[in-house]
């Protein structure tokens, strides 16, 4: 009789152990499966780093999440990525804000040419934005982390000096970089990034506006032959990676605490990418025998107040609209200035 009570005592004990430690397994013991849509191939850089990010998430939350890659806009076309993210035609994904045109008013600050620096600055500000201002034009999604190229300059068929050289000249750009190009005195001709290498090649535009890796993960050094550094309008792109809302909330709060850790080691892995990536889209240029053209102080100051307009019309446009325009503007400057 007592080692019938010992027993039960045993099975007992062992019940309640279990059930504690499935308390501390986050996901509880039962898997949600998720989709990500992003509209890099399968071999690029972030696609590879998105998919590192999506086995972070399960490997840390014990299984309890799991993630399908989509990736080359194969769920969801990059411009209609983040409205498919709130409709729930994918769970997660990954695009550029500014491809929703008019769709992130005060986010488009972000995307002005303020002069980066580089990838890691650029992924900095748009998170340090995010965190200050938390707009509501990016409430209906919950989002994971954003993320910023590098430096966006010109890339052309001839060497360009000087802004005069840019006169006549047809520059592929989209969103804000086709107003850069139009303050610089050239052409724009907007265009999606796949159409851009057989553009280049056939003549039908003469140069493109992008971070310089893309002269790698495009191939674009194949077809231009010179690429000038202006840092002082360098523009970037903001980068959104962000959840359906429903599909977040129905996560187990331990879930959801891992995966913000995630979140936060990711911004700085992500800006870093992005540096390395120009890095590389700069050796893979030079190796063809293209040139960097650097431009001197005197000529690099003239092409940042010829863009300054740009700004301005940026604060008058989120006026219009109730936005706080001039206060994200005056942060991002004063941000920008004290983390170089």
């Amino acid at each position: 009789m007592s080692m019938i009570r010992l027993s039960t005592g045993i099975v007992f004990f062992l019940g309640v152990a279990l059930v504690s430690l499935a308390g501390t397994v986050p996901g509880h013991c039962k898997s949600v499966e998720l989709t990500y849509s992003i509209f890099f191939p399968a071999t690029h850089g972030h696609a590879l780093l998105a998919t590192e990010w999506a086995k972070e998430v399960e490997k840390r939350t014990n299984g309890a999440v799991k993630i399908s890659m989509y990736p080359g806009a194969t769920l969801t076309p990059a411009d209609q990525c983040y409205d498919g993210v709130v409709t729930g035609i994918s769970d997660i994904g990954m695009s550029v804000l500014s491809y929703a045109k008019g769709r992130f008013p005060l986010t488009e600050v972000i995307d002005l040419p303020l002069g980066y620096k580089s990838g890691l600055q650029a992924t900095r500000l748009v998170n340090a934005y995010y965190e200050k201002f938390r707009p509501k034009e990016l409430a209906d999604t919950k989002i994971m982390y954003l993320h910023a190229h590098g430096p966006g300059i010109f890339h052309t068929k001839k060497p360009v000096k000087t802004m005069e050289d840019l006169k006549g000249m047809k520059i592929r750009g989209t969103g804000t970089s086709i107003k850069v190009v139009e303050a610089l005195g050239g052409t724009p001709v907007a265009m999606p990034q796949p159409e851009t290498y057989d553009a280049l090649q056939k003549g039908v535009v003469d140069g493109l506006l992008s971070p310089i890796e893309t002269l790698k993960g495009w191939k674009f050094a194949e077809v231009i032959k010179s690429t000038t550094e202006n840092f002082g309008s360098a523009y970037t792109l903001a980068f959104f990676v962000t959840m359906n809302k429903k599909k977040w909330d129905s996560l187990p709060p331990d879930v959801q605490k891992e995966i913000e850790k995630i979140n936060a080691e990711w911004i700085d892995k992500t800006g870093n990418a992005w540096d390395q990536m120009d890095k590389e889209g700069k050796e893979f240029t030079l190796a063809r025998g293209n040139q960097v053209i650097q431009l001197s102080k005197e000529e690099d100051e003239r092409w940042a107040n010829a863009c300054k307009p740009l700004l301005m019309k940026y604060v008058e446009t989120t006026k219009a609209k109730g936005l706080p325009g001039q206060e994200a503007l005056d942060f991002c400057l004063k941000w920008m200035k004290e983390n170089p």
